[in-house]
């Protein structure tokens, strides 16, 4: 939800619905909603609302793929530094890392808009749950796929990217 450009461009270049549609993003009639809505958006598999919603989906899409016994499959969430406000987020925190789901890769996009601070910062909290977390420059390419490409066997990944705080 709140940005989802990038994703409805991805949606677009796959054929799920005309990129003429992308200029529209948000006024009354379009059906590109602010929160992506999957009886609207061709493609979309879930709508989302509030904050909190993209990490604890991810969890239980790593542990559905687990209980089929799907272990090449990798699950990616874009989540941005305010979402981590959000309770449903800690919960999911807490049970990826003991819970060694490996599968899942984790960008948190820090524009130091989180009402809640953590000491040590956010790849700290995700740590200290039992996740590989690191914390990048959110605009350099080479330490973005540095991070996302270092093996971290047997627990989820967090990548950090910090970029230019938010007005």
């Amino acid at each position: 939800g709140h940005g989802p450009m990038a994703y409805y461009a991805v949606l677009a270049a796959h054929g799920f619905f005309d990129e003429a549609l992308l200029p529209g993003f948000g006024s009354y009639d379009s059906p590109l909603g602010h929160h992506p809505d999957r009886l609207l958006v061709p493609g979309a598999e879930i709508g989302s609302g509030s904050l909190g919603h993209g990490l604890p989906l991810a969890v239980g899409t790593v542990l559905g793929l687990r209980a089929q016994g799907l272990t090449a499959p990798r699950v990616w969430v874009l989540i941005g530094d305010a979402e981590l406000d959000e309770g449903s987020n800690h919960e999911a925190i807490a049970h990826a890392g003991p819970a060694g789901l490996e599968q899942l890769h984790t960008l948190v996009i820090d524009n130091a808009s989180a009402t809640h601070g953590w000491p040590g910062g956010i790849a700290s909290r995700f740590a200290s749950a039992g996740w590989d977390a690191v914390t990048v420059d959110g605009r350099d390419h080479e330490a973005l796929y540095e991070a996302f490409t270092t093996p971290h066997p047997g627990r989820p990944l967090a990548v950090v990217a910090r970029v230019e705080p938010k007005n």
